[in-house]
C-alpha cells in the first residue's frame, strides 16, 4: 500500500505548479518513505532522524517561499482533484484485489501461519530489547550527555537570538 501511495504522489508532483503545494506533497512523501524504511528496519530511529532532517530543510524552504512568493495565489482546481481522488481509489481497489488474490493462492496452512506469527513476535521482542539498551547502564551516560548537550545548545540559541531586541529578520521600508 505504501508503494502505491508513493507512486501516486510521484505522478501528482509532476502536475503541481505552486511551491506551497509542492512542499506539502514533499512532506507527505517523506513521511511515507520514513514509514516504509521504519517497517523494513528493526527500529524506527533512522526513519525518525531522516524525517527530522527533511522537516528542518522544509522549514528553511518555507521561509524562503514566504519571502519570494508571498503574493502568489494558491488556487485549487477541483476538477483535477476529483480526477486524482478517483484515480487513487481505483489504485487502492486494484492493489487490494491483487493482495487478496496473492494471499488466496499462497495456500498456507495453520502451522506455517503460526511460524510467521511467531517470527514477527520474536522480532518485536528483539526490537524492544534493542530500544531499551540505550537506557541501561553502559550507554545511559551517553544518553544523559546528549540530553544535557541539547539543553545547553537550546539555552545558547535563545541567548543569541535575544527575544527582547526583536526578530532576526529586519523589515524593509
Amino acid at each position: 500500500m505504501l508503494s502505491s501511495n508513493m507512486m501516486f504522489m510521484g505522478f501528482i508532483f509532476m502536475k503541481l505548479k505552486h511551491p506551497l503545494s509542492m512542499s506539502i506533497l514533499l512532506l507527505i512523501y517523506t513521511l511515507l518513505i520514513c514509514l516504509y524504511i521504519g517497517m523494513m528496519s528493526k527500529t524506527f530511529w533512522f526513519s525518525y532522524i531522516l524525517f527530522l532532517i527533511m522537516l528542518g530543510g522544509m522549514m528553511v524552504l518555507f521561509m524562503y517561499m514566504t519571502n519570494m512568493f508571498s503574493n502568489e495565489f494558491f488556487n485549487i482546481n477541483f476538477k483535477n482533484l476529483y480526477f486524482y481522488i478517483i484515480l487513487m481509489l481505483m489504485i487502492y481497489i486494484l492493489m487490494m484485489n491483487l493482495i487478496d488474490y496473492l494471499i488466496s493462492n499462497l495456500n498456507l496452512n495453520n502451522k506455517e501461519m503460526e511460524m510467521i506469527y511467531n517470527n514477527n513476535f520474536i522480532m518485536n521482542y528483539e526490537n524492544n530489547l534493542l530500544f531499551n539498551k540505550i537506557y541501561n547502564y553502559p550507554t545511559n551516560l551517553v544518553t544523559l550527555l546528549l540530553i544535557i548537550y541539547l539543553f545547553i545548545t537550546l539555552i545558547v540559541v535563545v541567548k543569541i537570538v535575544n527575544l527582547n531586541i526583536g526578530p532576526l529578520r529586519t523589515k524593509m521600508n
